[in-house]
């Protein structure tokens, strides 16, 4: 059988009758500045919403069973206030990272007059996607959830109901780093209160009329285990407390677990400077090498600085090449 060489390919591909143009209905006018990214997806969005549900059940276990009622001010104080800004960093990049767009190409850009604007070479491919009619930047993958192609897409995440790609990965990245570091704050306060708790205040709650004889408890003091010995442990009794708390267990562990993973994950693909789909597929790479220090940069923003660690603090990854359409 007769090889056809690749270039004959790539020669094809590059002409219009290739890519069909003709039948790509021209991308919709664009919105205005600041127009909010959101994915309708029902999964998505549910999955969304069970997470702010579990950091806030994360929130009143740690505020109203354990640290509230606490007569230690100033454990409670700083405490409180570390899982708290915390807790608001991992919900603002939660937002950030399911509100913007993750570097989706424009839909049905592979129109003739676009084609012929990038004033190909003889040599030079540029590849269409069939499913969203566009013109496929170098690095970018369909996504059949988001519908769209996104420019260096690493996965899509229900988490955030949204793509990991070029333009917020940086947010999910603080994501799972804030919430891996509530995870063990949570944990490690748990297991603190079930030593304090169990040593101090909730001995007396299974006594028997004998041991109570003994440890000179009266039955009335007993009965009043809120006003008496679990007010600095809980302001709930001692079943419902345990039963809060091992389920927070429960959930830190989980989540420590699966962000952790996530977290590491993340950060070797960028050092790497390589997505999780190209390691999936193996593809070849075709775009230059860079240090770690400058893939971590070009991900988090020119230069090192506080708002690396910032939601709120939008990186500077400069513009896009209108060149990148072409290999």
């Amino acid at each position: 059988m007769m090889l056809i060489p690749t270039h004959h390919f790539r020669d094809i591909e590059r002409k219009p009758e290739y890519l069909q143009p003709e039948k790509c209905v021209p991308p919709p006018y664009p919105g205005p500045v600041g127009t909010m990214w959101f994915i309708r997806d029902g999964c998505g969005i549910a999955c969304a919403i069970v997470t702010w549900f579990l950091v806030l059940y994360a929130e009143f276990v740690v505020l109203f069973v354990m640290l509230i009622p606490s007569r230690d001010y100033v454990y409670s104080i700083i405490n409180g206030t570390v899982f708290n800004l915390l807790a608001f960093l991992a919900l603002a990049s939660h937002c950030r990272a399911m509100l913007t767009d993750p570097g989706a190409v424009p839909k049905g850009n592979a129109t003739k007059e676009f084609i012929e604007s990038l004033q190909l070479k003889p040599g030079q491919v540029v590849y269409k996607c069939p499913k969203c009619c566009s013109i496929k930047p170098d690095r970018a993958h369909h996504c059949s959830v988001c519908k769209r192609c996104i420019r260096k897409m690493d996965h899509h995440c229900p988490w955030v109901n949204n793509c990991v790609g070029e333009n917020n990965q940086k947010y999910f990245v603080l994501f799972t780093m804030y919430i891996a570091l509530i995870s063990l704050h949570a944990l490690i306060m748990v297991g603190f209160h079930f030593l304090h708790c169990f040593e101090e205040d909730w001995t007396t709650y299974g006594l028997n009329r004998e041991e109570m004889a003994g440890a000179g408890i009266s039955l009335h003091e007993k009965m009043q285990p809120l006003n008496i010995s679990s007010t600095e442990c809980s302001s709930f009794s001692p079943p419902t407390t345990v039963i809060l708390l091992i389920l927070l267990c429960f959930e830190g562990l989980l989540f420590l677990i699966f962000t952790s993973v996530m977290f590491g994950t993340q950060v070797h693909s960028i050092c790497t400077d390589e997505t999780g789909i190209e390691q999936l597929k193996k593809e070849e790479r075709r775009w230059a090498k860079k240090t770690k220090w400058m893939n971590m940069k070009a991900v988090f923003g020119h230069p090192f600085s506080l708002g690396w660690a910032s939601p709120f603090a939008t990186p500077d990854q400069g513009k896009a090449d209108p060149y990148q359409y072409v290999v």
